[in-house]
């Protein structure tokens, strides 16, 4: 009996395929990695010019639907070909050279191509610039950045410089002529951020949805109770309502706290952000007590309950009256306005998005992310046009507030009769 044998070594890999009985291709392992490092700059020169070469199949598309075919006009077309020129289009964030089509009427008119315009005008320029500046690309490294897949003109320190102020300068004014009417805010934060000795107060809103706003902006020396006065004017002027009772989060300054009286009255909620209360009362005491009161005061404002949390407060007030009474002081002072939420019934979860100003100063802090290599300001809108660039960039990060599904009820409860009013309409 024949006996079967098997092989106890591995086999060997194939470097061949058989098709049909036939070896055909041999395989050969290659170092991919190191052939992309050599043709990564030739593959991405190719893709440029496929990109080019999609632009030029775009122009000769609207000559053949204006005029007809290459050598086979229509005549019922009124027009004609009439060759090519030097010509521009704004692509990869510079302007590249092209040639484009010309068509002229049999009268020997030029006719203006549509797509040609929409390919060659500034404003794509622009927002390629101010894309690029935003993310913290510099103007005199701009030529290196977009330079790598094709060469182009235009992009030279001093005309992306123009490209950025022009293109903030749309921004800028975009952001302060907003309509707010169809806006149905519950809570604005207010807060400002300060530039080479300038001050920009900036109001954050928060509608019924949940979603966030950046409303305005306004510049001035200081965060002073008139700059404040006038960006709150400026938002009641371009719709919101002045009669509506708003909650609005301040970070314990009177400046803002007196605009926010002047503009809307008594009938305004204001809710001190709690953080920024522990942190004054926690610097009047000394070192070695700091951590021991600033746990007390957490633990305070964590409470649920109106009554327990003020209860909690009022004792750590009188403790502090014989440790140190500037500290105490310092706690009563606005005291009832960081437990506004408390008061108004608020949810843990809303309570601790609306309480502290957070929202707001995680949108400052982009600005001051994007204005980073701004190392000299100058005169003008300088200042205000870094500020909405970076504004509008922190709102493209937005997301919903969490807890936003109470803001329904929390807007109902600052206006019930207009909330009755709209029930009934």
């Amino acid at each position: 009996m024949r006996q079967r044998y098997q092989r106890t070594g591995k086999k060997s890999k194939r470097n061949f395929e058989v098709v049909g009985g036939r070896e055909l291709a041999v395989r050969m392992p290659l170092p991919l990695a190191e052939f992309w490092e050599e043709l990564q700059a030739e593959v991405e020169r190719l893709t440029g010019e496929v990109g080019l070469g999609i632009l030029r199949a775009i122009l000769e598309d609207e000559v053949t639907r204006r005029v007809g075919p290459p050598y086979r006009p229509d005549p019922a077309s009124g027009a004609r070909r009439w060759g090519r020129q030097p010509g521009y289009v704004v692509f990869g964030g510079q302007k590249i050279p092209l040639e484009r089509p010309r068509v002229r009427t049999r009268g020997g008119e030029e006719v203006e191509l549509d797509t040609y315009g929409r390919l060659q005008q500034d404003g794509r320029m622009q927002r390629a610039v101010a894309e690029r500046v935003v993310c913290g690309l510099s103007t005199r490294k701009y030529r290196r950045a977009v330079e790598a897949v094709l060469d182009g003109y235009g992009i030279a320190r001093s005309s992306v410089s123009r490209h950025f102020v022009r293109a903030t300068a749309h921004q800028l004014r975009e952001l302060c002529e907003r309509r707010l009417e169809k806006l149905s805010l519950v809570a604005l934060l207010i807060d400002g951020i300060e530039f080479a000795g300038q001050t920009l107060i900036v109001a954050l809103g928060v509608d019924e949805n949940g979603r966030k706003h950046v409303l305005g902006l306004w510049q001035g020396a200081t965060e002073n109770a008139t700059v404040g006065k006038a960006l709150l004017d400026d938002l009641v002027a371009r719709g919101l309502d002045p009669e509506r009772r708003y909650l609005f989060v301040l970070d314990g300054s009177k400046a803002l706290r007196a605009a926010v009286d002047k503009v809307f009255g008594a009938q305004a909620e204001v809710q001190r952000c709690p953080l920024h209360k522990r942190r004054n009362v926690t610097d009047h005491l000394p070192e070695h007590c700091r951590a021991d009161y600033d746990r007390q005061l957490r633990n305070a404002y964590a409470m649920s309950s109106y009554p327990d949390a003020k209860q909690a407060l009022e004792r750590i007030w009188r403790q502090l009256c014989d440790v140190n009474p500037s500290a105490a002081r310092s706690l009563e002072e606005g005291m009832e306005e960081t437990l506004t939420l408390h008061r108004l019934g608020v949810s843990p979860l809303l309570r601790r998005s609306l309480a502290s100003t957070n929202i707001i100063e995680s949108c400052l802090s982009t600005v001051r992310h994007v204005a980073r290599n701004v190392k000299r300001w100058q005169g003008g809108d300088h200042i205000a046009r870094w500020t909405a660039a970076g504004l509008l960039e922190a709102e493209k990060k937005f997301r919903k507030l969490k807890g936003h599904q109470e803001l329904k009820a929390l807007g109902e409860k600052l206006n019930p009769g207009l909330h009755s009013q709209e029930q009934v309409a």
